[in-house]
Order: structure tokens, then sequence, then C-alpha cells
């Protein structure tokens, strides 16, 4: 008949876990002396420095292959795609004239947008290229070189600057006479001008009772000798 294990006290369990922990008899430590631990780290620091080596080299050689400016792959479009400013859903710009609320958020959308455009801040940080003609910055096959793109002066926008009077700083929307910015978005050689330019044409719906607007902006592809809004 088997003999029953010998039931160990509470103390005596705390004891095995103190010695496990640490054995000053044999000096070991979780069960390893100082040297295997040491062994064990010099391992796996060789083996983790060997792989954080290996990845920053692939890194390396597929950064080699792409330029900072231009990518690799790329779609042909025959025209750049637009976005309008204040964003709207549909591209309807809606509002009521009398209920401030309603486009109070489209004209802080156009200050938040236009405050990197201001004349200031385009003189520091870029270039004053020479109207009527195309700004081309070769690299010279020399990777990282820095561009800078032409200066686009907010003060150019005229009444929908938002920098005059009271009709400006609410850039129309308080009057009835809504300013919406058509952003062209940036495609690689694409020159406007030769034969490759588009048509925006914008509509306004007007209901008198409401004094309700919607403004509805739509990019045609054209074949004209600029960008013209109709």
């Amino acid at each position: 008949m088997a003999r029953d294990k010998e039931k160990r006290s509470c103390g005596q369990v705390w004891d095995e876990w103190k010695t496990f922990l640490w054995d000053p008899r044999t000096r070991q430590l979780l069960g390893r002396t100082g040297s295997s631990w040491g062994l064990i780290l010099l391992f796996y620091l060789v083996f983790y420095g060997f792989l954080a080596g290996l990845f920053a080299l692939t890194m390396w050689v597929m950064l080699q292959s792409v330029d900072p400016h231009v990518p690799k792959y790329q779609d042909r479009l025959l025209t750049p795609g637009l976005m309008i400013r204040p964003y709207a859903e549909g591209l309807d710009v809606t509002f009521n004239v009398s209920q401030s609320h309603t486009w109070i958020p489209y004209v802080r959308a156009l200050h938040q947008f236009l405050e990197p455009y201001n004349d200031s801040v385009q003189a520091a940080r870029n270039a004053a290229c020479t109207p009527g003609r195309y700004n081309e910055q070769p690299d010279d096959a020399v990777p990282n070189v820095p561009k800078r793109a032409c200066r686009f002066n907010r003060s150019a926008l005229g009444p929908c600057a938002g920098l005059g009077p009271p009709h400006s700083e609410s850039y129309g929307y308080g009057t009835g006479q809504p300013c919406v910015l058509v952003k062209v978005n940036r495609v690689i050689n694409f020159f406007p001008g030769r034969n490759k330019s588009i048509s925006v044409v914008c509509g306004a719906k007007v209901t008198p009772v409401s004094n309700q607007y919607q403004t509805s902006i739509k990019p045609v592809s054209n074949h004209g000798p600029d960008l013209r809004v109709t």
C-alpha cells in the first residue's frame, strides 16, 4: 500500500520558494548561477541585435529605390482631383443667411484652412516664383534635395481672403455671397495650360421664403486654356 505523501506546512513551502528565488549556498538566482544568466542575456542580446540590424539593412536598401518626391508607381490622370473648402458632404454648401449658426462653421473652417497661406508665412516658407512660368526644380540625381513650393498669398484671394471688412471676415456667408475655395490636388508631371485644364461649374439655389442658400460645385474635365469657374 502506497504511503500517503507527507503534508508540508506553509512555512516549508515558503522556505522552498525563498530557496528557489535565491539560494545562498549555491548562489543561484531562480535556479541559475550568475554565469548562466550572463550567457543567456548575451545570447538574446546578439540574437535581437542581429534581427534589428537585418531590419535596418532591409529598410535602407528599400529606401534607396524610393524617390522622396515622386511615387514609384502612379496612375495617369487626365485632370487632377479637386477639393473644396469649406468641406461639405456631396459638394453642396447649404446655409441660411438669417441663421448664423448654419454658416459660422464654414467661416471657421475657412479661417483655419487659410492660416498657412498668410503672406508672412508664405514669404518665410516658399519661393517667389516668376508669374507665367513653370517652377521646375530638378534634383540632378541628388537624393533629398530640398524643394520649395511657389508662394500663394492669402491676400490674392481678394474678398475671399477673410482679411478685410466684416463682409470679407465672414467670407460673404452673412450676406448671401459665399466664398467657396477650389483646391487642386497635386499630380506628378501635370502642367496646367498644356491642353490639361479643369473646368468647374458652380450653381446656386436660393429659397426666397426661408432665405436658404445651397451652392453646388461640380468639376468637369475640359481642354480649355486654364482653370475656369463659371
